[in-house]
């Protein structure tokens, strides 16, 4: 008799390109919270605003990140949200910081529609919504 529990098929939110979309989520965690916690940290007064949407991105990558390992229904639905609120995100404060640079004196990890980073936050939630309609339940995740 095992004591762990099996996920329905369907629900598993981390097989195949769920696994990639964990890894890139993970990294810009670690990459946001970092460089915001610094920026908080030693001078904040220069850019508050670009620092506090740091910040910000980095708790909806770490919130996206835990939804896409903990798997099920729910977990995919709150994701699939998040992911939607993410891309919204990244478009305004995008759009904001070309239209409007003197509001920003340094960049935000959503600048220039994630430039500084390769442009990885504007293509992420993109990938991450398709993901995730795809792996709704009925199916395969993988």
């Amino acid at each position: 008799m095992t004591t762990t529990r099996e996920k329905p098929a369907g629900t598993r939110l981390i097989g195949g390109p769920g696994l990639l979309l964990v890894w890139l989520y993970g990294v810009m965690v670690v990459g946001a919270v970092s460089r915001s916690a610094y920026q908080i940290a030693t001078e904040f007064d220069r850019a508050p605003l670009a620092y506090t949407l740091s910040a910000l991105a980095g708790l909806v990558y770490g919130f996206i990140t835990y939804t896409l390992v903990r798997g099920g229904e729910t977990a995919r639905r709150a994701a699939l949200v998040c992911c939607a609120a993410e891309l919204v995100g990244v478009l305004t404060v995008g759009t904001w910081t070309l239209v409007e640079p003197s509001a920003f004196p340094d960049a935000t990890v959503w600048s220039d529609y994630g430039m500084g980073y390769l442009f990885i936050p504007v293509l992420l939630p993109l990938t991450a919504v398709y993901w995730l309609r795809r792996a709704r339940p009925g199916r395969p995740a993988s």
